[in-house]
């Protein structure tokens, strides 16, 4: 982009150059995509409906959250909000964050944004004065000392259409007028970035000079403090990175970095190939401290340096490189050219730096926090990973009555699941046990070792020493009352024995229940057999044992000589099955003897 160095007057014709081809380009061929969120009017009733909105690319988008405020609108002579507020200070009646409207046209937006934002607002939108398509409202190019208040926009601002601003302004006059009643307004950026999967893919569209001004040292500063959080993601899995360098297509006069661009890009392919590309974070920071073009220290010598301090092969990235002294095209920058024309739901980069998350274009304040919250609005619900799940990145709904979701109050076992967007009512896997259910009124665990899991939801309980339980970890489900006990398996009561005549009915027996069993005992010199529920006498004489016992013997015997004799008789009938289906096929030896005997008895009376 920039020249590197040649002087203050060739760095102004050459950035004048730019500015010039990149209009034309735009003009000629740009597909610029502008990233939206929704505003749904809650009240009055009249305006009621979702409405879009074109998120601005400063201040900061509250990715994967939203908003509910009251509308706002100044006085007259400030309604453009090109001019501070003064000791004015905005609030609603309900104690509701404000959402001022503010009318476009008589200064910078972002000017309209900082206004706001010092009076008290906690979000801006600009009505659009004509009739047509929404479009991005970005900082000025130029960043004059003025302007310092751009590092310092935090609320987030939107442009709507002139149709729905004019709805706005009209009711929200009328309310103030009035005294009585509010226009409240729900600003939701929870679709505006796409979240498929656990992964995040995206790409940092940038540039490798660092004399660009204010927007380099943005990007500069950005690269060190978001290291940190890019490295802990790539380790992880959590996400997919990609480095990419705008390039012009510019006369090669004014193309003065290409070496260092093609360098940076060659860093992070061979890191990658190493499966190490967070590599690229710390060359890029180590690069822009150690070889700054700002500075005059910047040398191929220098950046060998760095990428030898990180143990990254010179020789593999001076093989992806080429030569970019060459007068050929630098085939990995024409590929950066290519790739930066929109592709999919993704539009042309345009805008320096650029942060592409998941195929949609990052809109706002190139900071740490804020780009780190718009990667974790990326990731599907219930899969992100703990650092977006910090008090500093967003609200534990599950804290408040559990989020609304079944818990088991005993176990402390909960359904709630807390997400970037909010909660799910999910139930849970606890210790590798799995629990169903909708995750709102009931959860059950199901499979092996839910038995240890609050006894599987099931009945249970302990008196003087004995415990009885219906869950079984033989049933992968469901709940059963034991032996001795009836119910649903949820609650279950003993069952009364003698009191039934399910037990203990001889008519020499007396029962008496036991919690879960019965005892049962005899008359006189007999004992109670519990299989047969009768008496037999306890002293028998010895004859009378002999001959039970030959009795026994011989119901014994009867039964094994029965199975003997019906094992043999069904091996025979198998081998003589066996061998006659053997015969269709392949004669026996003893079959062919007896063909022969034949032959020759036929022979001899011949």
């Amino acid at each position: 982009m920039a020249m590197a160095r040649h002087g203050c007057g060739m760095r102004r014709l050459a950035g004048a150059l730019w500015l010039v081809v990149a209009a034309a380009a735009s003009v000629a061929s740009a597909r610029f995509i502008v990233e939206k969120n929704s505003v749904r009017v809650l009240s009055p009733q009249s305006l009621r409906g979702r409405h879009e909105a074109a998120i601005a690319n400063y201040g900061v988008p509250d990715y994967g959250g939203r908003l509910t405020g009251v509308v706002l609108y100044p006085d007259a002579k400030l309604a453009n909000g090109c001019k501070p507020f003064g000791k004015t200070t905005f609030k609603s009646r309900s104690g509701r964050p404000v959402v001022l409207l503010v009318d476009r046209g008589g200064c910078y937006f972002a000017l309209k944004t900082w206004n706001a934002q010092l009076a008290g607002a906690a979000a801006v939108l600009v009505a659009d004065s004509a009739d047509e398509p929404l479009l991005t409202m970005d900082s000025p190019e130029e960043e004059t000392p003025d302007m310092a208040f751009l590092a310092n926009i935090t609320v987030p601002s939107a442009l709507v259409t002139k149709a729905f601003g004019d709805a706005l302004r009209a009711a929200a006059s009328k309310a103030a007028a009035a005294g009585d009643g509010e226009v409240v307004v729900r600003l939701d950026w929870r679709e505006s970035m796409p979240h498929p999967d656990e992964r995040v893919e995206y790409e940092f569209w940038t540039n490798s000079n660092d004399e660009c001004g204010p927007r380099c040292d943005e990007q500069a500063a950005f690269v060190r403090a978001f290291r940190g959080h890019a490295q802990l993601l790539e380790k992880g899995g959590y996400a997919l990175f990609t480095p990419h360098y705008i390039t012009w297509f510019c006369p090669d006069a004014f193309l003065q970095t290409k070496q260092c661009k093609a360098q940076q890009l060659c860093v992070h392919r061979v890191a990658n190939a190493r499966n190490a590309s967070w590599q690229w974070w710390d060359y890029v920071a180590d690069y822009h401290l150690r070889c700054s073009m700002k500075d005059n220290l910047y040398t191929r010598r220098c950046a060998e340096d760095v990428a030898k301090s990180l143990g990254l092969p010179t020789d593999l990235i001076d093989k992806c490189m080429g030569d970019p002294e060459a007068d050929a095209e630098n085939d990995v920058l024409k590929t950066e050219q290519t790739v930066q024309v929109g592709q999919g739901t993704r539009g042309d980069v345009t805008i320096l730096p650029t942060l592409v998350i998941n195929n949609v274009q990052y809109r706002g304040k190139l900071e740490s926090t804020s780009v780190l919250k718009a990667i974790c609005a990326g990731f599907k619900e219930s899969t992100e990973p703990h650092v977006c799940l910090t008090p500093d990145m967003e609200t534990d709904e599950c804290l408040n009555n559990n989020g609304g979701c079944w818990q088991d109050e005993k176990t402390n076992i909960t359904a709630c699941k807390d997400t970037y967007r909010g909660r799910i009512c999910q139930c849970p896997v606890v210790d590798g046990v799995q629990y169903q259910g909708d995750g709102y009124t009931h959860c059950k665990a199901v499979g092996p070792g839910r038995c240890a899991m609050n006894n599987g939801g099931c009945w249970k309980e302990t008196r003087n020493g004995k415990t009885f339980s219906a869950c079984s970890d033989s049933d992968l489900s469901g709940c059963k009352c034991p032996p001795g006990f009836k119910g649903d398996g949820i609650h279950c009561e003993d069952v009364d024995e003698c009191s039934e005549k399910v037990a203990c009915s001889c008519p020499h027996c007396s029962c008496k229940n036991t919690w879960g069993a019965f005892d049962c005992k005899c008359k006189g010199n007999q004992m109670y057999i519990k299989a047969e529920d009768t008496c037999i006498a306890k002293n028998t004489s010895a004859f009378g044992w002999l001959v039970t016992t030959l009795v026994l013997s011989c119901l014994a015997g009867a039964g094994v000589a029965g199975y003997v004799f019906y094992k043999y008789r069904l091996r025979r009938y198998m081998d003589s099955e066996v061998m006659a289906i053997m015969s269709q096929y392949m004669p026996l030896d003893n079959q062919n003897g007896e063909r022969l005997i034949l032959r020759e008895e036929a022979q001899e009376h011949a």
